[in-house]
């Protein structure tokens, strides 16, 4: 148990009167014993701030990554703050449509779509799909040749670069399960394959070097690392992913929206891409803006040893520590 330092904390917290944490105004004791626990505490006020820091940060184009927090709700706030959504599953498509956001508003991503979450994609008329391997183009100019529609893709390049993070959730090095390789030559073959299907309409290309990376420079090194291959296509769109870090425990700081945005925008001027440039924050959106509230039930305490805290929590509702080892403050 520690004292929580504030910066980890959501922008409308405060302590109360009594010594109680507000979010919001509001009682989190409160909203305990009305929702009950385990429950998600969202600050909309500061989602809404990030989802405009965001769009002015990367402009229109910009997507919110929906795995990091989804429900009708969150779509349509980020839509009305002008951003588009990524969505990842069939799942996450359809809680998008629901919440009322435009299906050309959605950039649908995976590396292991189904055949049914593609033909529900393009039969909704999403704005982009992003194209992981060429089993997927496959799939596509399957499925083109049975009902005609014709989607706008990017193809995902794996750019070759190691940024400084878990290693579970490094997803740029050359051996990534996700995306076309770029040193294997993989990249350029993709190219050359979508540019002659008549199944896809390929407008760019999207990379996303992993989750979690707290130094900036790690955008521009992929930026550096795609600028001759982004020149040489000169395809009118380039996403460069998300994983910008967020601090989860005392000692960790990471950059802004705006400051990750400011170092991709002057890495892509200095490169000479002249694609118009986007990214896929998610994590930075939400993750900030929320805190978990568990109820303490047993405590055992193991006499010059320590002293075990049991809540209503865990693996369910937050995998995360028990998956590859993360910090949180209690």
């Amino acid at each position: 148990m520690s004292v929580l330092p504030r910066h980890l904390l959501p922008d409308a917290a405060e302590v109360g009167p009594e010594g109680e944490l507000r979010i919001g105004g509001l009682d989190v004791r409160a909203l305990a014993d009305e929702f009950g626990t385990p429950l998600f505490v969202y600050d909309e006020a500061q989602l809404r701030a990030r989802c405009r820091e965001a769009v002015q940060a990367f402009g229109d184009g910009v997507a919110y990554a929906t795995k990091a927090f989804l429900c009708r709700a969150m779509a349509r706030l980020a839509h009305e703050e002008g951003m588009h959504l990524d969505v990842a599953s069939g799942g996450e498509l359809t809680v998008a449509l629901a919440a009322g956001v435009p299906a050309e508003r959605l950039v649908l991503h995976g590396n292991n779509k189904s055949d049914e979450e593609l033909r529900s994609a393009r039969a909704a008329g999403v704005g982009r799909i992003v194209v992981d391997s060429f089993d997927e183009l496959h799939r596509l100019e399957s499925l083109h040749a049975a009902d005609g529609i014709v989607p706008r893709v990017l193809l995902r390049i794996t750019p070759g670069v190691e940024a400084h993070t878990h290693e579970f959730v490094m997803t740029g090095q050359d051996d990534s399960k996700f995306g076309f390789g770029l040193k294997v030559g993989d990249a350029a073959a993709a190219v050359d394959r979508a540019r002659a299907s008549a199944a896809v309409e390929l407008v760019g290309l999207h990379a996303h070097i992993g989750s979690q990376v707290f130094v900036a420079g790690f955008f521009e090194q992929a930026v550096e690392a795609l600028a001759p291959f982004v020149r040489e296509c000169a395809l009118p769109e380039l996403s460069i992913g998300g994983g910008i870090g967020v601090a989860y425990v005392e000692g960790e700081e990471a950059p802004s929206i705006a400051e990750w945005g400011a170092v991709v925008r002057a890495a892509c001027e200095a490169a000479g891409i002249e694609a118009r440039v986007s990214a896929e924050p998610g994590r930075s959106i939400a993750a900030a803006a929320a805190i978990t509230i568990y109820r303490v039930g047993t405590v055992k305490e193991v006499p010059g040893i320590r002293t075990f805290v049991a809540c209503d929590g865990g693996f369910v509702d937050n995998p995360r520590p028990a998956l590859y080892g993360s910090g949180y403050e209690t």
